[in-house]
């Protein structure tokens, strides 16, 4: 992963994100693009949610945004302190080092397996922080070895049995990726709120 974090500038991929929650096992689907990009130090990523409502995720600097324009509205979060944890999560197995990864996760290896008859390394992930643990309880990812960026990941929430589980797929790797994806592309009836906490 060290050298794959390297090479790493943008990865581009298809993704389907399969909420569930035990308590009404029920199982929320959305669909869209995620994108991902190295600048300088960070990682900036967004996603373009196109099911079933249209919504776009930001992460860039301290801050993400979600915008819905159904609803024409932005709710920015700033991670301020939490950035790291942020970062650690929202990028988590595109452009990480495998050593970045062993300072915020124990980790440990859970064998190779086949991810839509592709190659992955499978990892279980429990975070070192407390606090963390109170959200995240651990995270199974499934690293394609030969490009070192996550294939599945699949976050378990607490003692609920709640999980999300992201699947990737037509990956896009060090493809130029315009810098329209990476900003928000809202009108001027757009309301801006955030959240306080």
């Amino acid at each position: 992963m060290d050298s794959a974090a390297a090479n790493f500038h943008t990865t581009e991929a298809s993704v389907v994100w399969d909420q569930y929650q035990k308590v009404v096992d029920e199982h929320e689907t959305q669909k869209g693009k995620v994108y991902f990009r190295r600048s300088g130090n960070e990682i900036q990523m967004a996603a373009n949610i196109t099911e079933p409502d249209e919504k776009y995720v930001l992460f860039s600097g301290s801050k993400v945004q979600v915008y819905q324009p159904k609803i024409e509205q932005v709710t920015a979060y700033n991670t301020g302190k939490n950035r790291e944890e942020f970062e650690s999560f929202l990028v988590l197995g595109f452009g990480g080092r495998g050593h970045d990864m062993l300072k915020s996760f124990q980790v440990k290896y859970l064998g190779d397996e086949k991810i839509d008859g592709n190659d992955a390394v499978k990892l279980e992930l429990v975070p070192k922080a407390a606090n963390v643990r109170n959200n995240v309880d651990h995270i199974i990812l499934w690293i394609d070895p030969a490009r070192g960026i996550s294939v599945q990941q699949q976050f378990f929430f607490g003692p609920s049995g709640d999980y999300r589980l992201a699947k990737y797929s037509v990956i896009k790797v060090n493809e130029k990726i315009p810098d329209g994806v990476f900003k928000l592309k809202t009108t001027g009836k757009t309301k801006f709120i955030s959240p306080q906490g």
